[in-house]
């Protein structure tokens, strides 16, 4: 019996495509860790999203779509903007920005109040303890909020009838 080899690194490395290959709408969903019908759902939100479709409708996706779509991934899951927000995005930034973001070399600000899902409409509701800061605007937050605590008990204290 001829000895089995095992697939080393090259050849799997071979079977990946290049930086500039188009993907399919299963490669991206793979990619992004998002369901397909979600990737068609943001085609009929986000305008700007333009897989090119071949026979029989198979989407495939250009390196720029790929980026579009990661830019929105991050301003919906992780910047937590609602859909409309992100519309406001693209917007006001352009589609480069969002790009940039999904290639993580730019990153939008935080949403403002109005913006943030409410997770009444079947969203996850926006949970601030997991929302990303920079340390030094962490910091800076975690120093106002000793301080109001510290108000707050003179506060209470000057509120006690006194015995």
């Amino acid at each position: 019996m001829p000895p089995v080899l095992a697939a080393t690194d090259d050849t799997n490395e071979a079977r990946e495509k290049s930086a500039g290959a188009f993907r399919t709408i299963s490669e991206v969903a793979q990619d992004l860790d998002v369901p397909q019908h979600v990737l068609r759902f943001w085609e009929t939100r986000f305008g700007q999203i333009r897989p090119l479709k071949r026979a029989g409708g198979r989407r495939y996706y250009r390196p720029e779509d790929v980026d579009l779509v990661a830019g929105i991934k991050n301003l919906l899951h992780v910047r937590r903007y609602t859909i409309k927000g992100a519309q406001r995005i693209i917007k006001e930034n352009g589609i480069r920005f969002v790009q940039a973001v999904g290639r993580g070399e730019a990153m939008a600000a935080p949403p403002p109040l109005q913006d943030l899902e409410s997770g009444t409409e079947g969203h996850a509701a926006y949970d601030s303890a997991s929302a990303a800061l920079p340390s030094v605007d962490q910091a800076a937050l975690e120093d106002a909020l000793h301080e109001m605590r510290a108000c707050r008990a003179i506060l209470d204290g000057l509120r006690q009838p006194p015995e």
